[in-house]
């Protein structure tokens, strides 16, 4: 990796940027020279840290990757991939995005709505059996609720958005939450059944009431996409979204050829020391998260696929020659939908609000750390993270592998310092 020129050694950095291109024509679309003129003296602070939280006390490893107008300026790999450290962390190596995934979705969603076969307005029933008269439990029990008719119906810009009323473990959802558990569409075989078990979720809230985060909502969309596009919705990712970006290593499993490069999955002990995860993809890495195609958080993946990714949303919906979206549909994707909402921020920020696929900052200043109004983002259980900065032409991505517990002694958080040392290297 180049990782800047002093003035007057143009030739040396194009000579080797060439030699690149050459050893490079076979890999990945990312394996290319990075923007020579970007001044990369400062992320010698970004590499100090993540080499120090991915020590032999740290968490096991991380890649990072920043793209400044439109080129690669950093990318890196840090410790290792396997528990027993001995594999080192390659820059290409394979990450579950968990709820990354949901972007994905909510881009072919909008790219259905592109062609006139949807609308974000419309309600869900008409393309799912079962919901035309959703239900909202104000009493009673999980096993006996009390329940009246939902005030409005339940949209596709609803589910988008989080603000169907799902239950989604706010104060107040206990029963309505046990309910949903009861049914448990996350054991469904397909989305089929998982949208004909959510048919029989009673709401923990009125429609367009507030926002709750929660995966069901997506997971309807992951089907909703299905039914209109008349194919499976991994098909539909495959075809319409992975091959176009050359996102080669993306999808909801790994192929048996490439899963070594699966990074191991990590969790916290009750004595503070990272053991593997309880979780079949821990166990047996590169198999489906999910039985089913989880438009919420299925999606396997690495910095370098991702970037192509978030690359066309910030290049307003296009990436080498392949146009995805519309300028205007990336522009409402990053917009605030909460302003029904007093105040319409999320429940997990109040600087931040939410668009179609991820968070909107709405107030950097109150954020508390750098970063610019109108950043667009979001983030997955394991510890794998990514930002869309407009204003700055930027995309930062963070990926690890690690899924916090409560209760623990645990490692300290790595995104806000991450994001803080991305901005500060910024010219």
């Amino acid at each position: 990796m180049i990782d800047g020129y002093k003035q007057g050694g143009r030739w040396l950095v194009t000579a080797v940027m060439m030699l690149c291109v050459m050893a490079c024509a076979n890999a990945s679309p990312w394996d290319a020279p990075v923007a020579a003129a970007f001044p990369t003296a400062r992320f010698g602070r970004l590499h100090d840290y993540l080499n120090h939280a991915t020590d032999a006390e740290g968490y096991l490893g991380a890649v990072s990757l920043v793209m400044y107008e439109g080129h690669i300026v950093d990318w890196r790999a840090y410790g290792h991939r396997d528990l027993g450290r001995r594999e080192p962390m390659r820059r290409d190596d394979i990450f579950r995005i968990y709820s990354m995934t949901k972007t994905v979705t909510s881009v072919a969603v909008m790219m259905l709505v592109e062609e006139g076969r949807l609308s974000l307005e419309d309600p869900v029933s008409r393309y799912l059996p079962g919901f035309d008269a959703p239900q909202v439990m104000i009493g009673g029990t999980a096993e006996a609720p009390v329940l009246r008719p939902a005030g409005k119906p339940i949209t596709l810009h609803a589910l988008l958005t989080h603000t169907a009323g799902f239950p989604a473990g706010l104060k107040g959802d206990e029963q309505a939450t046990q309910r949903m558990e009861g049914i448990d569409p996350h054991g469904s075989r397909d989305l089929r059944e998982f949208a004909e078990r959510m048919s029989h979720i009673a709401l923990a809230a009125d429609p367009g009431r507030r926002f709750g985060y929660d995966g069901a909502s997506i997971e309807l969309m992951a089907r909703v996409v299905e039914v209109v596009s008349q194919q499976p919705f991994d098909q539909f990712l495959q075809r319409r979204i992975f091959a176009p970006l050359k996102m080669r290593d993306t999808g909801f499993s790994v192929p048996m050829a490439q899963r070594q490069r699966v990074v191991d999955l990590t969790t916290t002990d009750s004595h503070g020391r990272l053991v593997l995860a309880d979780t079949n993809s821990a166990r047996h890495p590169g198999e489906p998260l999910n039985a089913y195609a989880s438009g919420a958080g299925g999606l396997y993946s690495t910095a370098g696929d991702y970037a192509r990714f978030a690359q066309m949303l910030l290049n307003g919906g296009a990436l080498d020659g392949v146009q995805l979206l519309s300028r205007k549909s990336v522009e409402l994707m990053m917009s605030n939908h909460l302003t029904m909402l007093d105040p319409p921020v999320t429940q997990f920020s109040d600087a931040e609000g939410f668009g179609i696929g991820g968070y909107v900052v709405i107030d950097a200043a109150r954020r508390g750390q750098l970063g610019s109004n109108g950043q667009y983002g979001w983030s997955g259980a394991a510890s794998t993270y990514y930002t869309i900065d407009p204003r700055e032409k930027l995309v930062a991505i963070l990926l690890l592998q690690h899924l916090p517990r409560e209760g623990v002694q645990e490692l300290p958080r790595v995104s806000r310092p991450f994001y803080n040392l991305v901005y500060q290297s910024l010219p």
